[in-house]
């Protein structure tokens, strides 16, 4: 376990991760990224408020991106599932 000292739209943390180091800096960059360009977008410019709407929309992305890995997955099963059955079509008439 590593400690990293890491800065989130300009709040430092202390961040505990067994994760490769270049990994946790891109997570890092994402999410003070996302934090703050929803910053903005908050009427009160609470950076609390900012965090949730950061979250919020990170949260968007991994249903968008989960659907679609899904939908790519069952198409994938399909195509493998009709190319398995030609083949034992094609096998059986050879028999």
């Amino acid at each position: 376990m590593r400690v990293f000292d890491v800065t989130i739209a300009g709040i430092p943390l202390k961040l505990k991760s067994e994760k490769d180091p270049e990994l946790v800096k891109k997570l890092i960059a994402y999410v003070d990224k996302k934090v703050l360009e929803a910053l903005p977008a908050t009427k009160s410019g609470s950076l609390q408020n900012a965090a949730l709407l950061a979250t919020l929309n990170m949260a968007e992305e991994l249903f968008e991106l989960k659907g679609k890995a899904l939908t790519q997955l069952e198409k994938f099963e399909k195509k493998t599932i009709r190319l398995i059955d030609e083949l034992e079509s094609s096998r059986a008439g050879k028999a």
